[in-house]
């Protein structure tokens, strides 16, 4: 068994996120042991015994309902716990309750795994990935948001439906805050290695700037899209959050849109989502992107929501 596949991860919350991903980490291949941990002690047994039963069936992992003890050892902990996004509303509305969640859990997985990198994915997770980087005391580059990882993923799925491509063909990312500040970077976006414009002029496609907001609005609004039809989201995030455990186990050095607490186009001290090198020592923020005009004055836009959130909590 190669190295990576030795790993421990636990998982705060073991509701639809945290099950989800506990499931995709197991179709992956990439851990030996996942523990579950959750406050609905019921709740997790079910879902481990559930996810054991396919373990057989699938590639041999093997799950654990624990406690906080059981994180010790863990390579990361994910952290899914907290209120859930209720239909209308904003990340940013659930930021204070979820914050009293953050400072009872942050404490006990420092106790018991204080070797860990963390990896949050409670919304609104820029705000809490800040909150958890300061109950933690840890390096910043072990606390790691979900970012927009998952907003960048959409984007590329709608660009790549769009344009009846290959998701592999298409490039192009969303930085910023995972919420509705998010922006596209456009300027930067390639299709086959050219930019959107050129793509459509050798394809011999009309281009038109308005199929790129609505392209955007499309992304920028699944998640409500998606809550209001069933209630939650949970594939699309369970598949990021492998994504960024696969990078660290497997010390890949990949540049995932993750969101981390550094200084970001002349802003410190506050979690922004930019591409950032992630490997086993956890998320290193490489270079700024050169955007245009409009899109630096954006993410700035975006930075300053964020940090006032951080400010109006007090952390």
């Amino acid at each position: 068994m190669s190295s990576h596949t030795c790993a421990k991860v636990a998982i705060i919350g073991a509701g639809q996120v945290g099950s989800t991903t506990a499931y995709t980490l197991l179709l992956s291949n990439l851990v030996a042991e996942v523990v579950l941990i959750d406050v609905d002690k019921r709740k997790v047994e079910g879902q481990f015994m559930d996810l054991n039963h396919a373990a057989p069936l699938t590639k041999e992992s093997r799950f654990s309902a624990g406690d906080y003890e059981s994180c010790a050892g863990a390579a990361v902990v994910i952290v899914t716990g907290g209120a859930n996004q209720k239909p209308g509303q904003t990340r940013m509305e659930l930021a204070a309750r979820n914050v009293k969640i953050m400072q009872e859990i942050i404490p006990k997985i420092v106790k018991y795994a204080p070797n860990a990198i963390l990896l949050i994915a409670t919304n609104p997770v820029d705000v809490l990935t800040y909150a958890s980087y300061k109950l933690s005391g840890f390096p910043a580059s072990k606390v790691i948001g979900s970012g927009t990882v998952l907003d960048s993923a959409r984007l590329q799925h709608n660009l790549s439906k769009h344009f009846n491509l290959s998701s592999e063909s298409v490039n192009a990312f969303i930085i910023g805050e995972h919420g509705d500040s998010g922006v596209p970077v456009w300027s930067l976006a390639e299709i086959a290695g050219m930019k959107v414009e050129d793509y459509c002029k050798q394809s011999k496609r009309e281009f038109d700037p308005k199929i790129l907001i609505g392209m955007y609005e499309e992304t920028r609004d699944a998640a409500a899209y998606i809550i209001e039809r069933k209630g939650y989201t949970n594939f699309g995030i369970a598949a990021g959050l492998a994504r960024i455990v696969r990078a660290i186990l497997r010390d890949e050095g990949a540049l995932l849109t993750v969101s981390t607490v550094n200084e970001h186009y002349g802003m410190k001290d506050l979690s922004l989502s930019v591409p950032t090198r992630v490997d086993r020592n956890g998320a290193q923020h490489v270079v700024d992107l050169l955007l245009d005009d409009k899109e630096l004055k954006l993410i700035k836009e975006s930075g300053h929501k964020i940090k006032s959130a951080c400010d109006e909590l007090g952390i």
